[in-house]
């Protein structure tokens, strides 16, 4: 019944994505900013000025010009075929173009009534036809400005990291079934994630990035959400447990940590709504659905699938890990994970430094990090905005690229062209100017255009610097002399995000920093720890922007990457990196420092607790981070910029929180506070609740001889991870029901 109920639900949201979707949108706007201020007004008093501007490049064979007779004559109808087409209002005419001192290079500006992203394909459509005309007769013909765009995105490099996930899957268990069985799970849940998404574009605007971004996360915590509950209920059966009875425990108790960590993702995406722009708040939501379908999907199917698998979950068996497993247990070999906690414990402040510096070095580079959004410049090359900005630069230089547009306002009065012309005589002698054109005023003349060129490209420093320049001196004239100037345009459009996206940057990460301390002090009923998970999740963030910043800013290692040119960082990256990798990391802390609590609640003794916890972790907590790893990593490879920086930013991210922090800090600094690590003031303790959130006591009743759940007498929380020891590392310790009931007086702090 339960897979059945999957079944329909995965065909019912394809019916309602085939029959509800829309478009998406590459514009990032925010509402209230000073550039979309403009463009409301140029809407509401200048009709067909606020819509959408394509910039025609037409360049003519090398040892040729566009001013050939020829060419000339194919140009000027083609133009006058442009004005037109549907949705166009205005083209540049062939006698008023800009053509380039050498005579090869010449754009047109095409205005629409609408904006880019309501652009009809059968305005596209039209222009690209007349475009192919001209190619026909040799001239080169390409598109800027956002309205022709090549379709790219994510492509198909996301099969490698699923093969890569489906590699690590099968070396961890030792089996195709199991292997198999995580990657099922989070396909289903990725695909009603996204056709959920794609049902919804037809009412909520959506950017290009949203789907791919949810596509990345689902993969990521699907796979590995259903690798815990599977793990532990392997180790069940491992140990004679009866199948229907292990399945239920395994729900009840790893799956309680499944629970706790998609909550923490979900309520991590979330909270880009606080930043309070409408574009990124989608995005977060978007992915956070997507999450919370794989862990509804985690909790229901998987048991589902368990149940009908049976015995036959083990089956597949791949016989050379078969037997590297029997002889390492005939052996007595300890495991990797107890192995390693003996090594990075041996001398913790030695550990804790070596750390710190690794950290410290890769996160370099982010005292240099620039925010803006990208340009053409970054696209590849086989796209026809990355050669339309390539013939403009050649043939009059970057600041071609992105035009800046001057709107003045003088309300009441007639005056605003005379105004306007006044500020274009001053912007012909201003730094980074390179062109102003004539101003163009309203039928009532209470509103007027300034087309301004810089010198310097759209993404920039200069080109910021002459905006603030503009709008400074635009703020003193008003002050003067009444009347209101506005810079708009993509490239005004785009500083206005980023300075906003920046602004909001320590808010976010203030919530984040509040939310991770007070969750962690819930689970685990300490103070130290919430305190060194937070700062071990700083340094995570610090090292992945800096290896960012690294590739993608300065350029290096740019081949591998396939980086087209370096630029400043995607201004939205950082707040959502830090969205996500703390839903990440806070996973990896609840699966590790939980084992090591349970170990240290048994026994009072933090030396063994932090070996026994690593021993039944490290080899999950390695499988799942070389999972997302693989899958972020796959995105690296694809067309689009934007995706392939936020690929390498988590992939960096998950393997220095993992490997770096989780695994190797997080294990020192526990030697070294001992036993204060799980202190805790009484006042707290009194008033945090025990969410018993992997239902240890559940466990303890199944131990044979167990009266009573072990650490009930305490009221501590004793979180398991889920059986992450499987088979190699060994059965993780249980808790001893009997010890509790001899010696109830060591067990830890008491709550009546």
């Amino acid at each position: 019944m339960v897979i059945s109920f999957w079944v329909v639900v995965l065909a019912g949201i394809a019916l309602c994505a085939t029959a509800f979707s829309g478009p998406t949108s590459s514009a990032f706007k925010i509402p209230g900013t000073e550039s979309q201020q403009a463009i409301d007004l140029l809407d509401a008093k200048f009709p067909g000025t606020g819509g959408a501007t394509a910039r025609m490049v037409i360049a003519a064979p090398d040892g040729h010009k566009v001013t050939d007779a020829g060419y000339q004559a194919a140009a000027e109808k083609a133009l006058t075929e442009v004005a037109k087409a549907p949705e166009v209002v205005g083209v540049t005419t062939w006698d008023k173009a800009t053509v380039s001192d050498n005579g090869r290079v010449a754009f047109s500006d095409i205005r629409y009534s609408v904006v880019a992203d309501n652009v009809s394909d059968e305005s596209k459509d039209a222009i690209q036809k007349i475009a192919d005309e001209l190619r026909a007769v040799g001239l080169q013909v390409d598109f800027s400005g956002g309205v022709f765009v090549t379709e790219g995105g994510a492509g198909s490099t996301e099969i490698y990291g699923i093969i890569i996930a489906f590699v690590v899957l099968a070396i961890t268990f030792g089996g195709l079934v199991a292997a198999g069985m995580p990657m099922v799970i989070a396909l289903i849940g990725v695909a009603i994630g996204l056709l959920g998404i794609q049902a919804l574009s037809g009412i909520v605007s959506l950017s290009d990035t949203a789907p791919i971004l949810a596509l990345m996360l689902g993969l990521a915590v699907g796979i590995d959400y259903a690798l815990f509950i599977l793990t532990r209920h392997r180790q069940n059966l491992a140990e004679g447990m009866e199948i229907n009875e292990s399945i239920a425990l395994s729900t009840a108790t790893a799956g309680g940590a499944v629970t706790f960590a998609g909550l923490t993702v979900v309520i991590a995406l979330s909270g880009l709504a606080v930043v309070g722009i409408p574009f990124l708040t989608v995005m977060g939501l978007a992915a956070a659905g997507t999450v919370a379908v794989v862990v509804v999907i985690a909790l229901t199917l998987v048991p589902a699938l368990l149940a009908v698998l049976g015995p036959r979950v083990n089956a597949g068996r791949i016989k050379p890990l078969t037997r590297r497993t029997a002889r390492a247990a005939a052996a007595n070999r300890q495991p990797f994970g107890h192995r390693w906690a003996g090594i990075v414990t041996a001398k913790p402040w030695l550990t804790v430094v070596a750390c710190l510096v690794v950290a410290g070095v890769l996160a370099i580079p982010l005292t240099g990090m620039k925010l803006g959004l990208p340009d053409d410049s970054s696209q590849p090359t086989s796209t026809t905005e990355r050669r339309a900005y390539d013939l403009l630069t050649n043939g009059f230089g970057t600041g071609f690229n992105g035009p800046l547009t001057l709107v003045i306002s003088t309300p009441g009065s007639a005056g605003a062209k005379a105004a306007a012309a006044s500020g274009a005589e001053g912007l012909r002698n201003a730094d980074d100017v390179a062109a102003v054109g004539e101003p163009t005023a309203n039928q009532a003349g209470d509103v007027a255009i300034i087309a301004v060129t810089p010198r310097s490209g759209p993404s920039s420093q200069e080109t910021k610097d002459l905006v603030k320049t503009i709008r400074t001196a635009a703020d003193r004239v008003e002050k003067e002399r009444g009347g209101r100037a506005y810079v708009t345009g993509n490239t005004a459009s785009n500083i206005d995000v980023s300075d906003k996206l920046s602004s909001s940057l320590p808010l976010f990460l203030v919530l984040i920093v509040g939310l991770a301390l007070v969750l962690l002090t819930l689970v685990f009923r300490s103070l130290l720890v919430p305190v060194k998970a937070v700062l071990g999740f700083l340094l995570s963030i610090g090292a992945s922007l800096g290896i960012t910043v690294y590739v993608f800013q300065q350029g290096h290692l740019g081949g591998l990457f396939g980086v087209e040119a370096p630029g400043p960082i995607v201004s939205f990256l950082p707040v959502l990196l830090i969205g996500i990798l703390f839903g990440l990391a806070m996973d990896y802390e609840m699966f590790l420092v939980s084992r090591i609590r349970e170990h240290y609640v048994h026994h009072r003794d933090p030396s063994n607790a932090i070996t026994e916890g690593m021993a039944s972790t490290a080899r999950v907590i390695t499988a799942a981070a070389l999972i997302m790893m693989a899958v972020f990593g796959s995105f690296i490879f694809g067309d689009d910029s934007v995706i392939k920086s936020i690929g390498l930013a988590l992939a960096v991210g998950v393997a220095v929180d993992a490997f770096i922090v989780r695994m190797t800090l997080v294990p020192a600094i526990l030697k070294l506070s001992g036993h204060v690590a799980w202190a805790l003031p009484k006042s707290l303790d009194r008033i945090l609740p025990d969410l018993d959130l992997e239902g240890s006591h559940l466990t303890a009743a199944h131990q044979p001889g167990a009266s009573e759940p072990a650490g009930a007498r305490t009221g501590a929380i004793v979180v398991d991870t889920g059986g992450a020891g499987e088979h190699a590392d060994g059965p993780p310790a249980q808790p001893d029901a009997e010890w509790f009931n001899q010696q109830p007086e060591q067990t830890g702090p008491r709550r009546r």
